[in-house]
């Protein structure tokens, strides 16, 4: 199992990377992806962010990737988790530790995107099905 976890989070990690510096296709219709008002922030400096989603006719593998900002221009992904793009809304949730940059309680913007990564040929490349960008509030717990 451990190869297979390293396996999803490589392809976590490339789809947040895609998704840091491409820019997304139109979401077809009734397609989305919603954040929440308020994120968590851990003792630790764990945050948690969540929302909803919606996304449809996904033939590869589907992602929700996740950035958080605070007081600057920098994101800092936050974790990532699978999508089920079968045209139900689901609940999302991502948890990481922001590497460099310390966050506080109180304002912060978050980008959500759902991204799927469909075969072509040898690679994969990426298809966006959502993205959205949203104020937040950061607290503790």
């Amino acid at each position: 199992m451990p190869v297979r976890r390293s396996l999803l989070a490589a392809a976590l990690g490339a789809a947040a990377l895609l998704c840091a510096t491409a820019a997304p296709a139109a979401a077809a219709p009734g397609e989305y992806i919603t954040v929440d008002p308020t994120g968590r922030i851990a003792a630790d400096g764990t945050v948690t962010l969540s929302g909803s989603y919606r996304c449809t006719g996904a033939t590869g593998a589907a992602f929700i990737g996740s950035s958080i900002s605070q007081g600057s221009d920098r994101r800092q992904g936050i974790g990532g988790s699978a999508a089920r793009c079968d045209g139900v809304e689901h609940r999302w949730q991502n948890s990481g530790k922001p590497s460099g940059q310390t966050l506080r309680p109180g304002a912060a913007r978050v980008q959500a995107t759902v991204v799927e990564l469909r075969p072509s040929g040898i690679i994969l490349l990426p298809v966006f099905h959502a993205q959205t960008d949203r104020d937040i509030t950061l607290v503790r717990g």
